[in-house]
């Protein structure tokens, strides 16, 4: 019985980048058996972030593009809708592969959410509590004030005749990004250089 658990035991470590600091990076070691709850303290505990704010987990495919939603909270969705919260769903339900893409939105009404990676599956080990291994620069700010972001929006939506991609230097295009800044999302691996 204790060799079937020690096969079963895993540990996650994740890597954490932001699109809005290109020198910021977190490493973050946790038990597979642990919740999205305990990944959503742990990355919080690393940037130092209040934990009053709501926030939610993506799970993407290759190119970003989001598939499964994993909330802080019950959400009202449809019946025909798998519905995941944080605190009852584990890791292990849902991630069984390297390399498997993930964003946190940190920041909801705007969006604001760091690109993570699950770097690596380490089997026969267990860990007792998330650690953050590896730090490197400072997060970005937790919180846009509401004016900032509300003149940011008017600001961009002035012009409706304006072609929103070419004209708007607010918003990010995804191909001015290489390894060395975090990587082209659309078709490369922003993680490869890590």
């Amino acid at each position: 019985m204790n060799e079937k658990l020690k096969i079963k035991a895993m540990v996650y470590r994740f890597v954490i980048l932001s699109d809005e600091v290109d020198d910021f990076r977190r490493d973050i070691l946790i038990d597979s058996d642990t919740t999205f709850f305990d990944l959503h303290e742990a990355i919080l505990d690393s940037v130092g972030y209040t934990k009053d704010q709501m926030t939610s987990f993506f799970i993407c495919d290759d190119d970003w593009n989001k598939e499964t939603e994993v909330t802080l909270i019950e959400m009202d969705t449809t019946s025909e809708e798998d519905s995941y919260v944080m605190e009852t769903t584990r890791l292990s339900d849902i991630l069984e592969d390297e390399r498997q893409k993930l964003l946190y939105v940190y920041e909801y009404l705007t969006e604001r959410t760091f690109f993570m990676e699950l770097r690596e599956i380490v089997t026969g080990k267990s860990l007792e509590k998330a650690e953050c291994i590896k730090s490197i620069g400072n997060p970005p700010v937790q919180t846009t004030e509401f004016e900032d972001f509300d003149a940011k929006v008017s600001a961009t939506h002035t012009d409706v005749e304006n072609d929103f991609y070419d004209n708007d230097d607010d918003f990010i295009n995804l191909d001015e990004y290489d390894e060395e800044d975090f990587g082209d999302l659309n078709e490369g691996n922003p993680f490869e250089s890590y």
